[in-house]
């Protein structure tokens, strides 16, 4: 695990794009794509941007393949949905090979079922996870990551790739990649900003916290994890806070 902490959002955005944009040369290089799954949420938002304006010819656009972490049980157009905030930011704005968006218009069963579908096919495989270049996740104050929450369903799949997950505080039921998928990943790349994510930060990386309560520590990736977290974030951390 590596966790590096840079002094605002703004360097640390900066950083976290040319880390996508190095990532997704070396995969074209190796296998001629590069599948990448978005996460929603404030924080990504200046990377997906500083990706459309400061990367558009240092990547191969067209062979990248973008897929979500999760999704709101919202249409496309909503102010609320994860695909509206990343179009908006990168994906209207770059020639991409392929955007996988979960149908958040449809019941959020059936929006599950479709998704792990559209996973098999692009993928060709069905008994083990689709191993996939970079998974962007995000982390809340509660500890959760895409939308595995605490003491929800979804922590306990080890079968389905995306689930329904309910959220009983939210009184919603959102869609989200389940952690045999998140853990097969090449590279998952957390993004973490903000005063209010320290506590849950700390008690992801430095305590002994319950991974039901703090869904987060139960990520842990076959390949490589990397935190990016701002000054702000990593207050409360003894190793890396200074």
């Amino acid at each position: 695990m590596k966790v590096s902490v840079f002094e605002d959002p703004h360097r640390l955005a900066g950083a976290a794009a040319e880390e996508f944009a190095r990532r997704a040369r070396e995969a074209v290089g190796r296998t001629g794509s590069f599948t990448v799954a978005l996460a929603g949420g404030s924080t990504p938002r200046e990377t997906y941007r500083r990706l459309a304006e400061e990367y558009a010819t240092m990547v191969e656009w067209s062979r990248v393949h973008f897929f979500f972490g999760d999704e709101r049980g919202v249409p496309p157009g909503s102010e609320d949905s994860n695909y509206r905030m990343a179009s908006e930011a990168l994906l209207s704005r770059v020639p991409a090979g392929g955007v996988h968006r979960i149908r958040g218009e449809r019941p959020p069963e059936e929006a599950a079922a479709l998704y792990e579908a559209e996973l098999h096919r692009f993928f060709g495989v069905r008994r083990r996870p689709p191993k996939m270049d970079l998974i962007l996740l995000g982390l809340g104050d509660d500890g959760h990551t895409a939308s595995l929450f605490p003491k929800t369903p979804a922590l306990r799949e080890r079968r389905r790739w995306v689930v329904a997950n309910p959220v009983e505080k939210l009184s919603t039921t959102r869609i989200t990649l389940t952690l045999p998928v998140i853990n097969a990943a090449r590279a998952v790349m957390f993004l973490v900003a903000g005063e209010g994510k320290a506590k849950a930060l700390k008690m992801v990386l430095e305590e002994n916290a319950d991974p039901a309560e703090y869904p987060a520590r139960l990520v842990r990736p076959a390949g490589e994890l990397i935190w990016m977290v701002d000054r702000a974030a990593a207050s409360l951390l003894e190793r890396t806070a200074s």
